[in-house]
């Protein structure tokens, strides 16, 4: 079954600012994108992406610290199919360790 990615939608991460700007080149792929602070603008044809992102206080379980990286996603003028096919490779790039 294929899951749904809406036109905007927010995402917490476990991973630091520097890790997922290490993975977002190839998480990228083809596609054209620039950076500006914590916001990336990204074209994914026929459409574009707009990344932002803040560091939020870490997850604390017992001793373990895990970071969080709130990610918000905003897709315009790419149907469903199009968003499943981008966030399928993107989403295989950001798994923690990277593609």
């Amino acid at each position: 079954m294929q899951s749904s990615y809406e036109q905007a939608f927010e995402r917490e991460m476990g991973c630091t600012e520097a890790e997922w700007l290490g993975w977002l080149p190839a998480a990228m792929g083809d596609c054209a994108w620039e950076r500006e602070g914590q916001r990336a603008t990204a074209k994914v044809p026929p459409g574009a992406l707009l990344l932002s992102w803040e560091t939020r206080p870490p997850r604390v379980i017992a001793l373990m610290r895990m970071p969080v990286l709130r990610v918000n996603f905003e897709f315009s003028g790419l149907d469903a199919e199009q968003r499943y096919v981008f966030m399928r490779r993107f989403d295989l790039y950001m798994q923690r360790g990277g593609g």
